[in-house]
């Protein structure tokens, strides 16, 4: 049974760190295939479609980014903005939803994403409370399971899996093109935050990989909610550093160790190089972990 997220906080404060890096990181924009880019730099990438009929963001961003996110679009292309697709709730990825709306777009996201925007939400981990997002940064169209949208000559298909990361997580299919937007079901190469105050979990996270891992093939390019442009094998070697971990730290619980001694055992130790040197930190997940078993 999961335990309490009070008790196993880690005392990180994750939302001031990124603010402060996004107010001043440049924005970086990587062109994929199918009319398709990345932008990256404030907080969660931002995947951007554009063609004749506009642009489709997925992902808005953090608001202090604004101008330098607006430069990089205008970059793109200066075709209007029309459509805005989040996919979950945390701030990292909608906090620019006001100002993206203010200039023509419509919101769309998974039913949860709504609710969450709406009300006054404490993430324990982050330590942190977050105010309702102003009604301009609220989605006006959404949906539970499985949406589809054609613009620009594509086909979107956004699908909710049901809780992971989130309980608000969507994925969104660029079909033509065989991108894949997964936000923060994928993290390429660092440690995934788990955001068990609004229903993620360790083992939900496990599970929408594993339902995304059908819905990609060798040749699709992954777009995560962090970290570089990936792949389908990224995708697995990130699955399977989460199952690894999570028996690690299921084998030290099943022997009554704590908290405290289960992070002195170092169950992320085989995979700290590679995944351990961004804002979740080998003790960090660790406590997340931790917390759901």
């Amino acid at each position: 049974m999961a335990r309490s997220r009070a008790s196993v906080r880690s005392g990180h404060k994750p939302v001031t760190k990124i603010n402060e890096a996004a107010a001043t990181a440049d924005i970086t924009v990587q062109s994929l295939r199918g009319n398709i880019s990345v932008l990256m730099g404030s907080g969660g990438n931002i995947t951007v479609l554009t063609g004749p009929e506009g642009k489709l963001m997925v992902d808005a961003g953090i608001a202090v980014s604004r101008l330098r996110i607006e430069a990089a679009l205008n970059g793109i292309s200066d075709a209007p903005l029309k459509y805005l697709i989040n996919t979950h709730w945390h701030w990292d990825h909608t906090d620019g939803n006001e100002w993206v709306h203010s200039i023509g777009a419509t919101i769309i996201a998974q039913e949860n994403t709504l609710k969450r925007l709406s009300t006054t939400t404490r993430v324990e981990e982050w330590n942190f409370t977050f105010q309702p997002w102003p009604v301009g940064g609220r989605p006006t169209v959404t949906f539970k399971t499985d949406k589809t949208l054609k613009f620009d000559g594509e086909t979107m298909v956004l699908k909710g899996f049901g809780p992971g990361h989130t309980d608000t997580d969507v994925t969104a299919y660029f079909a033509k093109a065989d991108v894949m937007s997964l936000g923060d079901i994928f993290w390429n190469g660092v440690y995934p935050f788990i955001d068990g105050d609004t229903g993620g979990s360790i083992d939900g996270m496990i599970r929408l990989v594993n339902a995304s891992l059908k819905h990609v093939t060798d040749k699709t390019i992954i777009i995560p909610g962090h970290g570089p442009v990936g792949n389908r094998a990224q995708l697995i070697e990130f699955r399977d550093m989460l199952v690894a971990i999570r028996a690690n730290v299921a084998s030290l619980e099943r022997q009554n160790k704590s908290l405290d001694e289960v992070i002195a055992a170092k169950p992320t130790a085989a995979f700290d190089a590679k995944w351990g040197g961004f804002v979740i930190d080998p003790v960090f997940f660790t406590r997340l972990v931790y917390a759901d078993l």
